[in-house]
Order: C-alpha cells, then sequence, then structure tokens
C-alpha cells in the first residue's frame, strides 16, 4: 500500500513563497516517477511539475521559473518550492506517483494520490 501526504500549505500574499512537502512509501515495485497537480474550484486538475525517475524534471508553462520541484529519496519527501506567486496558483495541491520511468502532465497515468493541501494566494 503506497501512502502519499502532502503538507505545508496555507496563505500567502501575491509575490510571496511557500514549499509544499509529501512523504510517501519507498518504493518496492521498480522505477517510478512522480508529481505535483492542483486543481482551483471549478476547474480540472492539472498537472504543475514533473520528477522522473532520473531526475529529469518537466513544469507547466505558467510557473516555469518560479516554481522548482525535488526529491529526498534518502527520506521519501518530494518538495514543490513556490516563489513569485500569484492569485492564479490559488487550488488545493496533490501529490502523485506513476509506476513508470517517466511521467507526464495527464493525470489518468498515476496509480497513487494524495489528499491534498489548499494553497490560497491573496493581498
Amino acid at each position: 500500500q503506497v501512502e502519499l501526504l502532502e503538507s505545508g500549505g496555507g496563505s500567502v500574499e501575491p509575490g510571496g513563497s511557500l514549499k509544499l512537502s509529501c512523504t510517501f512509501s519507498p518504493s518496492t515495485s521498480g522505477d517510478y516517477c512522480m508529481a505535483w497537480f492542483r486543481q482551483a474550484p471549478g476547474k480540472e486538475r492539472e498537472g504543475v511539475a514533473i520528477i522522473n525517475t532520473d531526475g529529469s524534471t518537466s513544469y507547466r508553462d505558467s510557473v516555469k521559473g518560479r516554481f522548482s520541484i525535488s526529491q529526498d529519496n534518502a527520506e521519501n519527501i518530494l518538495y514543490l518550492e513556490m516563489n513569485r506567486m500569484e492569485p492564479q496558483d490559488t487550488a488545493t495541491y496533490y501529490c502523485a506517483r506513476a509506476r513508470k520511468f517517466y511521467c507526464t502532465m495527464r493525470a489518468n497515468i498515476y496509480n497513487y494520490w494524495g489528499r491534498g493541501t489548499q494553497v490560497t494566494v491573496s493581498s
């Protein structure tokens, strides 16, 4: 049973920063990749950042240069560092894991999901 647990959400003013964490069970079944998604009220869930098995990363265009995904394999923690935040970043953020070497932004490839953490950007 793989468990994912997000933390670090909260409220921040525009231009501020937050760092999300996701603790996860260690893999016993080979390669896996991980990602952060977000979902705003009334909108579809969208991929934000991906980290693949080889450590390569990718981001949706609207967060490039502002967000950074990283992973501590020793501690089994996935991070999302968010800087220069904008009101459009307001959403519930989820971490997800797929039994694949490379991930994509398509939510339906992910096998496991956390319950989410709320992020609000407002003045």
